[in-house]
């Protein structure tokens, strides 16, 4: 296990910290039970270094690349394993992820926040990607609810899968809810690679980039903890982070290592940020509300489109008659 750079003392300034343990893991494909037997491990390794919250990857529980065998290794909420995993988080919060299966059979990626022996909280993935390399709906299905909850840290807790967090509404409705602490896990792959990038991983870069954005415009608490290891042909490349709300890195795992790395913050940093930042107290909601609606019935054909052009025909944005334009800067040649 190694401790994350600049720890602060626990009690700095009067202020009670909060540790938080990165458990960038690799999961075994489809060993369930392997898995579970690792957290397990890896909680107590948490609990014995003063952590107060460890945070496991996406489908830490399961491995990621699992297509056909999500329905073998998928759990519900009662099913006894998980009430295990959750018993052993007395005086200690976990966020895990693992295929939950609902009384009606469909399958989600799953996040769970383990708190005092209970589930305390499931957040399932709302957007499944289906670009590229991924194939995630053909398997799964997609999420339909955003919360924060109250938890034992003191803080608002909103949980976010992998995905969800390249969609900016996630962030803003959760933090609006009442998260102060976001909470992202995620199966990120090693994806453009090329010397243009900082560290030479496009996906590194952008991962990192979201997480310093959202902890600013948030003024929020945020961590990210992605998985190492390989899952058939696809590499994982870690890289967890914890941001503070002014948008600081305040600990950053390598690429690629496996291991429990800790990092010490106070929840005295929100409410600093937030009343001399109060970008969340400023936030127009219910001007968005009022807009998305609007949007929506356009989409949905159901209003008129405000981008459509003059005398187009219902559900066309060109009107039928209208001839090309030539492009802006082109003149015809003579």
């Amino acid at each position: 296990m190694r401790a994350g750079a600049g720890r602060l003392n626990r009690y700095a300034r009067g202020v009670q910290s909060i540790r938080i343990a990165l458990a960038q893991t690799a999961p075994r494909l489809g060993q369930l039970d392997a898995n579970l037997a690792r957290h397990h491990e890896l909680i107590g390794e948490a609990r014995a270094a003063g952590a107060d919250l460890v945070v496991f990857p996406e489908l830490g529980l399961t491995g990621y690349q699992l297509q056909d065998l999500a329905a073998d290794v998928a759990m519900r909420l009662d099913d006894p394993r998980l009430a295990r995993l959750a018993g052993a988080t007395r005086d200690l919060s976990a966020v895990v992820s693992f295929v939950e299966e609902s009384a009606d059979h469909r399958l989600f990626i799953a996040a769970a926040l383990l708190e005092d022996g209970e589930v305390r909280h499931v957040h399932r993935k709302i957007h499944l990607p289906t670009y590229g390399l991924f194939d995630e709906r053909r398997f799964f299905a997609a999420g339909d609810m955003l919360r924060a909850v109250p938890s034992r840290l003191g803080l608002g807790v909103g949980l976010a899968v992998c995905e969800d967090f390249f969609h900016l509404s996630v962030a803003q409705l959760l933090a609006l809810d009442g998260a102060q602490l976001l909470v992202n896990v995620s199966s990120s792959p090693g994806r453009d690679l090329a010397a243009t990038h900082e560290v030479g991983l496009g996906t590194a870069s952008s991962w990192w980039t979201l997480m310093r954005t959202y902890a600013q415009l948030t003024t929020s608490f945020v961590v990210f903890c992605n998985r190492v290891g390989n899952d058939e042909s696809i590499s994982f490349w870690g890289g967890s982070e914890v941001v503070a709300p002014n948008g600081e890195t305040l600990f950053r795992a390598p690429l690629f290592d496996e291991g429990l790395f800790t990092v010490d913050v106070s929840p005295g940093d929100v409410r600093r940020e937030r009343i001399a930042v109060p970008l969340l107290r400023d936030e127009r909601p219910e001007l968005q509300l009022r807009e998305l609606a609007r949007v929506v019935a356009e989409r949905a054909g159901l209003g008129h489109d405000t981008t459509a052009e003059s005398g187009a025909e219902p559900g066309l944005d060109v009107a039928p008659d209208d001839p090309p334009h030539e492009p802006i800067g082109f003149r015809k040649a003579r």
